[in-house]
């Protein structure tokens, strides 16, 4: 019988290096805090608040361009719900949201839910990338 042992940060370690990330001791802290569960939307305070409350030294300030970084490499999806306010989704497949005005939660709405019949063109010289849409609800 052959044990396979599994060193703690091994997925968010092939995750940083497959994403071209080179993964220092914070990104690997704070990649197991995002990825190490179920999808999920995330600000970068309640991470920054996960950090701390698993002894995880970092500020603010690197918890915002570690989530920037992670979104430009292409692991995360930000989406601004207000201006000066964002989540951080782990899931970056294409999809949609429910935004909860009053909780300020976000819950998942798969693509195929939502149809979008008309989108101008794109300015000259660009292409559209992706279209969301974020359903407002009152709770």
């Amino acid at each position: 019988m052959t044990m396979v042992t599994i060193r703690p940060y091994s997925q968010a370690l092939d995750r940083l290096r497959a994403a071209g990330l080179r993964p220092t001791r914070q990104r690997l802290a704070l990649a197991r805090l995002l990825f190490d569960g179920c999808d999920r939307h995330i600000s970068a305070e309640q991470l920054h608040n996960e950090a701390v409350a698993n002894n995880i030294r970092v500020s603010l300030a690197t918890v915002y361009n570690t989530l920037h970084q992670f979104t430009d490499a292409g692991l995360l999806r930000e989406i601004v719900v207000d201006a000066g306010r964002s989540y951080f989704d782990t899931n970056v497949s294409d999809h949609h949201h429910f935004f909860y005005e009053r909780s300020g939660k976000l819950c998942d709405i798969p693509a195929e839910m939502i149809g979008v019949t008309k989108v101008p063109d794109a300015p000259a010289g660009l292409k559209i990338s992706r279209v969301e849409v974020i359903v407002r609800v009152d709770g």
